[in-house]
C-alpha cells in the first residue's frame, strides 16, 4: 500500500507571525490611509484603534478554536466541528470568496501600482509575473515560502519605519518636539463617534486575513501552544503598527481632505522625503503585495486540501498533495488561474464581494465557541464562561454589525455565491438527508 504523503511540521511562532502579519500587509495602512482620514474627519488612529479593539475579540475566538481542533481548514473545519457539518460547509464555501479572490485582488493592486510607474508595459504582464513568480515558491514547499517572507517582510518593515521616521522629522522641524504629540489623530472638531466607527468599519478590512494562518495549523510544531498566541500576536502587532503609522501621518497631514484620497500616502511620502523616497516607498507597496500574495494563495490552497481531503470537493482533484514537494500544487495552480481573473477587473470591482465570506466566517466562529461551550457544559465538563461565552458573544455581534455595513453590491454578490453553495450542498448531502463527509481521523493532530 502506498503512504500518501502529509503536510510537514515546520513552522514556529516567528514564521506563523510573520505569515499572518504578510496576509494583513502592514504597509495597506499608507494604501488606504486617505481613505480612512477623509471617513473620520481626520480621526484615522481612532478608527484603527477601534477596529483592533472589535478584531481582538474575534482572534480570541480563533484562538479557542485552534486549540481544541488544531487542524488545517480554519473557520469551515472549526463551524462543522462545533455546530453541524452543513453549516460548516456553509462557512467554508462562503469564505472561498475571501480565500480565493483575495490574491486576486493582492495581484490587481501591485500590477495597478507598477502600471502606474511604468504606463508602457500592459498590466497584465504585471499580474502574471506576481502569480508566476508566488505559485513556483508556494509549490516548492512552506519551507521555501517562509525563507522568501522572511525577506519581504523585512523590507516591507523597513519602508514603514522610515515612512514613520520621516513623519516624525517632518512635524518636528515645523512644529517642535510639542507637535509630536496631540489628540487629533484620535479627536477634532471635524469628527465624531458616528465618523469614527465609520470609519472603523472600513479599517477593519486591513485585519482580513489575521485567521488565514489558521490553516497552516497541520504545518506548525506544537500548534495547540503556538497557534493561539500567533493569533493574538498578528491581530495585536498588526493593529499597533495601524494606529502608530496612522497617527504619525495624521500629524504630517491634519483632518481629511486630499485633492486624491485614494492615492494621498503617495502624496505624503514625496512631501516628506523627496522623490528619491517616492520611489522607495511605491517599491514598498510592491513588496507587500507580493509577500501579501504568497501567503494568501498558500492559505487558499490549504483550505481546498481540506475541504477536498472531506470529499466535500471532489477528493481527486482538491485533496491531493504533491509526493515530491508535499503542497497541493494543484489547489495552488488553480488559485494562480482564479488570479488570472484580475486581469479583466478594476480593483472597486473585485474588492466588493469577498469581504462577505471573512464576516460570515468571522460572525460563526464566534457563535462555534458559544456552541463548544454548551456541548462541555453538557457532558459534564465545566469550561470559563466568559472566554468561551462572554468574549465570543461580543466578538459575534460586533462581526454581524459590520456585515450588515458592507455595500448593497457586496451582500448581494455574497448571497448570490451562497446560495450556489446551497445548491451544491443539497447534491452532496442527497437533498440534505444526510450530512457532508467527515473528517479523517488520520488528521487529527498529535500534542
Amino acid at each position: 500500500m502506498t503512504t500518501q504523503p502529509t503536510l510537514t511540521r515546520t513552522l514556529k511562532l516567528p514564521s506563523l507571525v510573520l505569515f499572518g502579519l504578510a496576509y494583513l500587509t502592514p504597509l495597506i495602512v499608507l494604501g488606504i490611509f486617505g481613505v480612512i482620514a477623509e471617513e473620520t474627519g481626520g480621526a484615522s488612529s481612532s478608527a484603527y484603534l477601534v477596529a483592533m479593539i472589535a478584531m481582538l475579540f474575534t482572534a480570541h475566538s480563533y484562538g479557542r478554536m485552534a486549540i481544541t481542533y488544531p487542524v488545517a481548514g480554519s473557520a469551515y473545519t472549526y463551524v462543522r466541528r462545533s455546530i453541524d457539518p452543513r453549516a460548516g460547509f456553509l462557512v467554508g464555501w462562503a469564505i472561498l470568496l475571501d480565500y480565493l479572490f483575495l490574491p486576486m485582488v493582492i495581484w490587481l493592486i501591485g500590477g495597478s501600482y507598477l502600471s502606474a510607474q511604468f504606463p508602457g508595459i500592459p498590466m497584465a504582464v504585471w499580474i502574471i509575473g506576481f502569480i508566476a513568480i508566488t505559485t513556483v515558491l508556494n509549490i516548492l514547499g512552506i519551507k521555501v515560502a517562509d525563507k522568501a517572507n522572511y525577506v519581504l517582510m523585512a523590507f516591507q518593515l523597513l519602508v514603514i519605519v522610515f515612512f514613520v521616521a520621516l513623519s516624525i522629522g517632518h512635524v518636528f522641524s515645523a512644529d517642535g518636539a510639542g507637535g509630536l504629540f496631540s489628540a487629533g489623530p484620535f479627536a477634532n472638531p471635524t469628527s465624531s463617534f458616528g465618523t469614527v466607527t465609520a470609519g472603523a468599519a472600513i479599517a477593519a478590512y486591513s485585519f482580513l486575513g489575521f485567521d488565514a494562518v489558521t490553516t497552516l495549523t497541520e504545518e506548525t510544531i506544537e500548534p495547540r501552544k503556538n497557534m493561539p498566541r500567533a493569533i493574538m500576536l498578528i491581530a495585536l502587532i498588526g493593529g499597533g503598527i495601524f494606529v502608530l503609522v496612522s497617527y504619525t501621518t495624521q500629524l504630517v497631514h491634519p483632518g481629511g481632505v486630499f485633492e486624491d484620497s485614494s492615492s494621498a500616502a503617495s502624496a505624503i511620502a514625496l512631501q516628506i522625503g523627496g522623490t528619491v523616497f517616492g520611489a522607495v516607498f511605491l517599491a514598498g507597496l510592491v513588496v507587500a503585495q507580493f509577500a501579501s500574495g504568497l501567503a494568501a494563495q498558500a492559505s487558499a490552497s490549504r483550505l481546498l486540501y481540506a475541504m477536498g481531503r472531506d470529499s466535500v470537493l471532489p477528493k481527486a482533484v482538491f485533496g491531493r498533495l504533491n509526493a515530491r514537494f508535499h503542497t497541493p500544487v494543484l489547489n495552488l495552480l488553480i488559485a494562480g488561474a482564479v488570479g488570472l481573473i484580475a486581469i479583466f477587473m478594476d480593483v472597486a470591482t473585485s474588492t466588493s464581494f469577498i469581504n462577505f465570506g471573512a464576516f460570515t466566517a468571522f460572525t460563526l466562529v464566534n457563535v462555534s465557541v458559544v456552541f463548544h461551550y454548551v456541548r462541555e457544559t453538557r457532558a459534564g465538563r465545566h469550561l470559563n464562561v466568559v472566554s468561551w461565552v462572554v468574549v465570543p458573544g461580543i466578538g459575534a455581534v460586533i462581526c454581524a454589525f459590520l456585515l450588515s455595513q458592507l455595500d448593497v453590491h457586496a451582500l448581494t454578490l455574497g448571497l448570490i455565491w451562497l446560495a450556489v453553495g446551497v445548491v451544491v450542498l443539497a447534491i452532496i448531502t442527497r437533498g440534505f438527508r444526510v450530512a457532508p463527509p467527515e473528517m479523517k481521523s488520520t488528521e487529527e493532530v498529535a500534542v
